[in-house]
């Protein structure tokens, strides 16, 4: 493990060597950025943590051409992922974006808190989003995007609960219209046609951000999957219900599941109402197992439309020319740690898949093991496009890791979590219950070394967490008590401090005192 963290201090030696093509004027790539919502790596099968049973052919089929990330920390939740893909920047230094009026309504000034892909259009690119916008009223099309079909949570919260059908879908500002049919597979038809030409000049390169609101709740499935996965069992994680030692104190009450007449864990009367488009009569007592079954099913959807976005790239003759990313804004717990949800600081309920293609001029089926995040991407996306940062942002360019992704890496990962709150209401920690989001989990601080992940629960008197992570890949028990383990911990903490200072936290004036 590297303990020792230091600036890196050969990155232009690495530039003058590094063969990954940056792009000149006249060639500049395409990008085509796919985002799952709520989409655990645990439910990809060419991960090593999915069940035997799961069937992801396609974006198996994309980690074969590419580099696929084991440690990929893309957001905490909806909101801040998406926030985090807009600026390159945590939920602290999106300056003016709030929550503001009925869930999910929210707000921001554009020229205070910009959006990349704005820069990306003035250089010659052709910019597009299609799927699911949350991240303020304004969708910026005309400023940030050429073309854009987009499912606005914010502006029609009566409408926010349709994840999958009879969706409010505008098209390049127009007024919203219902529109029928399943959603991931609308999404995916939009984007096969602006892939093959539809909405976009030939002559330019394109940006396509492709968010899909699969697999959030309530996890339906397309019809034509509603029989798959029929004889699975799903194993009960270990720490599903309470006590858990050495966790703070949130998690010990933390309990969205109890055991049915069975035996087997069914949802708790404690978790009913959690997430928006639930059916709560339905829902209370439903097992384990009928639960995962129907999120696996509902990410069968998502495969094909990968399947079939990279048919229309190869089809079209634009393979070799698109650099593919595909992430989720974050993962989500099925019973791990008590939860069904994402939010909290374990890889259970956050950790994402992250996988990218570029045939020709990324690796093909390699694997990082490197932790990365989400405020890495934008970061990397303007390295593609030959573009230089239009402003600090927190992540790193990953292309280094992307032609050698057994190569030294001289960043932690951080990921911060400050509930709703964003920009200027993140200047300071409030007390208890400000402190906290809406299901009980208080602000954090992740950091993610390559070996060990390290958690500060910003409330007074709650313990720091310490996980060996190759040891104890499940977060079962916390070390940051241990003797032996002391120096690690007093290191990551440092290391979280000095991200915190490196990316303009204010809040790091009022973090509660750590418990001695």
């Amino acid at each position: 493990m590297k303990l020792l963290l230091k600036p890196y201090f050969l990155l232009a030696v690495g530039l003058a060597l590094f063969s990954l093509r940056t792009a000149s004027a006249a060639e500049k790539p395409n990008i085509l950025f796919i985002y799952t919502d709520d989409h655990s790596y645990r439910t990809v099968s060419c991960y090593e943590q999915a069940e035997d049973w799961a069937r992801t052919p396609n974006m198996d089929r994309l980690a074969a051409q590419g580099v696929r990330f084991t440690h990929a920390y893309i957001g905490t939740w909806c909101m801040p992922s998406r926030v985090t893909m807009l600026t390159g920047r945590h939920q602290y230094g999106a300056r003016t974006m709030r929550m503001d009026g009925v869930y999910p309504g929210s707000t921001y000034d554009p020229q205070q808190c910009p959006f990349w892909p704005a820069v990306f259009r003035q250089h010659g690119y052709q910019t597009a989003h299609i799927g699911k916008w949350h991240s303020g009223r304004d969708a910026g099309f005309g400023r940030d995007w050429d073309y854009q079909k987009v499912w606005n949570r914010p502006q029609h919260p009566s409408n926010a609960p349709n994840y999958y059908y009879d969706q409010l879908i505008s098209t390049d500002g127009a007024e919203a219209v219902v529109t029928p049919g399943y959603s991931t597979d609308n999404y995916t038809g939009w984007a096969v046609d602006y892939i093959k030409g539809a909405h976009r000049d030939a002559d330019k390169p394109w940006y396509l951000w492709l968010c899909y609101g699969g697999v959030h709740a309530p996890y339906t499935p397309a019809e034509r999957h509603l029989g798959d996965y029929a004889q699975i069992k799903v194993p009960t994680p270990a720490d599903i219900y309470p006590p858990r030692p050495g966790k703070p104190g949130y998690m010990q009450k933390q309990s969205s599941w109890e055991k049915g007449p069975d035996g087997q864990p069914v949802l708790s009367k404690a978790a009913i109402g959690d997430e928006i488009g639930d059916n709560l009569e339905r829902d209370q007592g439903r097992n384990l197992t009928l639960w995962a079954r129907q999120y696996h099913q509902a990410v069968r959807a998502l495969d094909e439309g990968v399947g079939k976005v990279l048919a229309a790239l190869e089809e079209s003759g634009q393979l070799e020319n698109t650099l593919v990313c595909l992430t989720a804004d974050q993962g989500y717990a099925w019973g791990h740690h008590g939860f069904r949800a994402k939010l909290a600081p374990y890889d259970a309920n956050i950790r994402s898949p992250l996988i990218f293609s570029m045939p020709g001029t990324l690796p093909q089926g390699k694997v990082c093991r490197t932790p990365v995040g989400g405020a890495d991407l934008p970061p990397t996306f303007f390295h593609f496009a030959g573009l230089d940062l239009p402003w600090k942002m927190h992540g790193h360019d990953l292309s280094p890791l992307l032609e050698n992704p057994q190569s030294k890496w001289p960043y932690v990962t951080m990921l911060p979590f400050t509930a709703d709150k964003f920009g200027a209401d993140c200047d300071a920690v409030p007390p208890p219950p400000g402190n906290r989001h809406k299901r009980g989990i208080p602000w954090y601080v992740m950091l993610a070394d390559g070996r060990y992940k390290y958690i500060r629960t910003l409330e007074e008197g709650e313990p720091e967490e310490l996980y060996d992570l190759q040891e104890d890949p499940e977060e079962l028990t916390n070390l940051a008590t241990e003797v032996d383990h002391q120096f690690t911990l007093h290191v990551l903490r440092d290391a979280a401090l000095g991200e915190l200072k490196r990316t303009d936290a204010k809040m790091i004036d009022s973090l509660p005192a750590v418990k001695e």
